[in-house]
């Protein structure tokens, strides 16, 4: 990847009221962790989950957002099969986990994670919306953010789970504006 296709990728919509576009920098079933470096444009390992840790699911970016951090919102992807690092994901939002995260000795943030499934998704084409998930799955989703930050020395602690409008909102408020 160039800085002229990192620079392609800040150009894209990040939602159209319908659409949501999602880059992918970490893959289902991945126990690495891969973020986009801003200064060379390309995918760089960010980390490497514990052993018996994997991503439950697609995890990447809706380009053209910025969060509060500073750095695109993420969004954990429901799709069929694994993607691949860099792969751009047409989604439609399904609602969202709230959380508040800390980082040792800095007072807590809101840290929500958006859910999203693949528009052209087969096993998952009748999600609508997170409600339609089971507690069970939204549990373990939940449970991979608590360990994913706790071996990290964080505390990410959810504090309710919201629909597609919030989240729609969430994106409006972080787009870029072009």
């Amino acid at each position: 990847m160039t800085n002229s296709d990192e620079e392609n990728i800040r150009r894209l919509i990040a939602f159209d009221g319908k659409d949501l576009n999602v880059v992918i920098d970490t893959p289902r079933y991945s126990r690495n962790k891969y973020k986009l470096d801003k200064k060379s444009g390309m995918f760089m390992l960010s980390g490497v989950l514990a052993e018996g840790h994997s991503f439950p699911y697609d995890f990447g970016f809706i380009p053209g957002t910025e969060g509060e951090d500073g750095d695109e919102l993420d969004v954990l992807v429901l799709m069929d099969q694994p993607a691949f690092v860099g792969c751009l994901v047409t989604c439609r939002l399904i609602g969202g986990i709230k959380a508040e995260q800390k980082e040792p000795n800095k007072k807590p943030e809101r840290n929500d994670r958006l859910l999203a499934v693949a528009s052209k998704s087969i096993g998952y084409e009748d999600i609508s919306s997170y409600t339609d998930l089971t507690k069970k799955v939204l549990d373990q989703i939940e449970h991979f953010f608590i360990s994913y930050n706790q071996v990290k020395g964080k505390t990410f602690t959810p504090t309710g789970r919201f629909g597609i409008a919030a989240a729609s909102d969430i994106v409006r408020k972080a787009s870029v504006k072009k």
